[in-house]
């Protein structure tokens, strides 16, 4: 398992956090997904070889999210 912390910028409610929890979670490999709205970060925990860090940007952009 790897683990990577993504900084989202334009996440202003818990909906907000549901919405990038959710379209994380969608992706192939992922174990845990842990998004908060106060540090304006996301935790993901995952198998390597399933996903790289490009799907987890183009997951949370094409939310409606920005990547910092």
């Amino acid at each position: 398992m790897q683990q990577i912390v993504i900084r989202i910028g334009g996440m202003s409610c818990q909906g907000c956090v549901k919405n990038v929890t959710r379209v994380l979670q969608a992706l192939p490999g992922i174990d845990r997904v842990d998004v908060s709205l106060s540090s304006g970060q996301a935790i993901i925990i995952f198998v390597l070889l399933s996903v790289n860090v490009s799907d987890f940007k183009s997951a949370i952009e094409e939310a409606g999210f920005d990547v910092l």
